[in-house]
């Protein structure tokens, strides 16, 4: 399994400079597009985006995310609580929420 990350230049950057080989660089690809091939592709176990890109997708884009199980989808940055949303996917995932 293999981490995916979606983002414009600046957000997938210092993931690419970790050595992240599947970067979908939104400002070569639509980000819908991109979204999709990641969801598509069986060897992304986790994939990264920015949470003011999510909140960007359409509603059926935003549901497929949020009920993904394979990849577990995290968000970063934005407005959102990044961090509940991390525990809410871990739990998700492995089925227990490991903070209890």
């Amino acid at each position: 399994m293999e981490l995916s990350v979606i983002g414009n230049s600046d957000f997938v950057t210092g993931f690419r400079l970790a050595g992240i080989r599947k970067i979908y660089d939104t400002e070569s690809i639509e980000l819908d597009e991109a979204v999709r091939s990641a969801l598509e592709d069986d060897s992304v176990g986790i994939l990264i985006m920015h949470n003011d890109d999510v909140n960007i997708l359409p509603e059926s884009l935003k549901r497929a995310l949020n009920d993904s199980v394979q990849p577990t989808v995290v968000t970063l940055g934005g407005g959102g609580d990044s961090s509940s949303n991390l525990r809410e996917k871990i739990k998700q995932a492995v089925g227990v929420d490991l903070w209890k």
